[in-house]
């Protein structure tokens, strides 16, 4: 299910207003059905939906303030993406955390590859030693076609996503502000290097600037759309340790490398070992430990897998024997115009040939990878 694009600007409207987040959102919905309706609402229908008298204040006296044709028009100006949760370019792993967003903001281009990312964060101040250790796991990483979450920082979140970009691999900066906010100023560079070879996100609208508690809020998101958080050089009460603390609540992964029992920007990573976060000595750890050592190959599996409903009836009547489409259309009941149609978009993906006229196999590579799934 995708937003309509008459709704959309509608959900930007309400994501600018404050207090209104996931649960808001679902109430807004579940009452009005579309968010135009709400949009136009009275407060006393707004008091009918379940909301409190003071998020009914804030809606009536925003959205007399907010222009949003104006605001669609900046975005596009930006050349900025509104994803809602009900789109399919969401990432899915974000949606399972309870407090995800309704709606995100991206710039660049979130990839079917990306689903396998993993946040790599850490301290501004970074020693020799923890920049080293970046810079050579991250490569290695990137190089694994993992791609790398952070969230443009100063130190190990600046070198993460500089070492993935070298390596050829992509990256993905989360900010704890609006998109057209380039926060720290002097990663402009790399936020435009970012945008041509991954993205940046925000769940914030534009304008927002870059509060304190924005970025613990921001540190949801890095944890959630990712397998696991990699922590390097961390003091104890560090916001690398609160991301580090929001994964364990997410059922992430959470691997910390070593560090010198003498230094400050180690004590925090030390401490998650010593409470069970995987020990990293390279990447290899991670990997085994997320079982991604065939990283390439899972993508490409992923794409044979049936991508609708409609795929998925056809797989069942297929096997290595040939089959005609005649054939395939009596036992789906489908329309021949509808399986002749997805038939050639499962030949291009590879997930089916056409032998002889008109009849049709499971393509060899693909055949024992979902015949399990769709049996």
């Amino acid at each position: 299910m995708n937003t309509a694009a008459n709704d959309l600007k509608y959900w930007v409207g309400f994501n600018i207003i404050p207090g209104i987040g996931r649960v808001k959102f679902s109430q807004l919905e579940q009452h009005f059905g579309a968010l135009e309706t709400a949009w136009q609402a009275p407060a006393a229908e707004l008091k009918r939906a379940g909301l409190d008298n003071s998020i009914i204040d804030e809606i009536v006296s925003w959205r007399g303030k907010i222009d949003l044709d104006e605001e669609m028009e900046k975005l596009a100006c930006l050349g900025v993406q509104t994803i809602t949760c009900h789109d399919g370019a969401y990432p899915a792993r974000l949606k399972e955390i309870y407090d995800y967003p309704p709606l995100i903001y991206v710039r660049g281009q979130l990839l079917p590859q990306d689903e396998w990312c993993l946040s790599v964060v850490g301290t501004r101040r970074a020693t020799v030693y923890g920049r080293q250790v970046a810079d050579e796991i991250v490569t290695d990483l990137a190089q694994n076609k993992l791609t790398i979450v952070s969230g443009l920082a100063r130190g190990i979140d600046t070198i993460a996503h500089q070492s993935a970009l070298a390596a050829g691999g992509r990256t993905i900066a989360v900010f704890g502000c609006g998109l057209d906010v380039i926060y720290p100023a002097e990663n402009a560079d790399l936020a435009r290097r970012i945008i041509e070879s991954g993205a940046i996100l925000s769940e914030y609208p534009l304008g927002a600037k870059p509060r304190g508690e924005n970025f613990p809020r921001r540190n949801r998101i890095m944890s959630g759309m990712s397998l696991g958080i990699l922590v390097i050089e961390a003091d104890e009460s560090s916001g690398a340790i609160i991301t580090a603390n929001l994964a364990l609540e997410q059922n992430r992964e959470v691997f910390a490398v070593p560090g010198s029992i003498l230094s400050p920007v180690s004590r925090g990573t030390n401490h998650l070992i010593q409470e069970g976060a995987k020990l990293v000595r390279n990447y290899t750890d991670i990997l085994e430990e997320l079982n991604l050592t065939a990283i390439e190959h899972q993508v490409e599996m992923k794409e044979l897998l049936p991508a609708s409903e409609t795929e998925s009836i056809m797989l069942k009547q297929l096997s290595s024997e040939p089959v005609h489409i005649d054939e395939v259309c009596r036992a789906c009941g489908l329309p021949a115009a509808t399986v002749s149609g997805t038939l050639a978009m499962m030949e291009l993906k590879g997930m089916v040939k056409q032998v002889g006229i008109m009849n049709y196999v499971l393509a060899r590579e693909a055949r024992e990878e979902y015949r399990v799934r769709v049996e």
